[in-house]
Formats: C-alpha cells, structure tokens, sequence
C-alpha cells in the first residue's frame, strides 16, 4: 500500500513554466459541441466564449458574425470557419 503523504508529495508530470494563453482553443470547444450545428445555436451556447486568436483573446460571437455560413454539418467544418476568419499565424502569448 501506498503511503497517502507521498500522493500528495509532488506531481508526476511536471507542467511547463511556459507563457500563459489566454482564452480557450477553438478545437476545445468544438469537441464540446454534438454536430451538425447551426450557427444561432452555437452563439447561444458558447457565443460569450472568448476563444485564441493571434491577435489575443477573442469572444466568438464576434468572430462569427461576419460569416455567411449558418449550417455547420461536421466539427472540422466549423473550426476551418473559425480559422477562415482568425487565421492561421501562431498564438499569442502574455
């Protein structure tokens, strides 16, 4: 049997020391949706998310608005939507 104080010692995995990102990535909230979607749908359950961009955090709502594309049928189709208007250039940092 283990010991319950060496449990609580110290983590297994370390965890970088690296910048932080604000806001959530766009795959993450995807996943959390079922699919297909329509667009009002996803502004009504995660439209306040505020999601990475390389200009810094954005809410989705915003992001979306400009998109003509109301029917969403898979996950990829969404996320290519998303990186449509966002772009493709690396996060940015703190």
């Amino acid at each position: 049997m283990a010991d319950d104080d060496e449990a609580d010692a110290e983590p297994t995995v370390q965890l970088g020391d690296g910048r932080a990102v604000d806001g959530a990535p766009v795959a993450r909230i995807a996943a959390r949706l079922t699919w297909p979607q329509t667009k009002s749908d996803i502004l009504t359950k995660v439209g306040e998310t505020e999601i990475r961009t390389p200009d810094g955090p954005q809410r989705l709502d915003e992001l979306l608005e400009p998109v003509e594309t109301t029917y969403y049928d898979r996950r990829q189709t969404f996320v290519e939507a998303v990186f449509e208007e966002i772009g493709h250039e690396p996060v940015a940092t703190e």
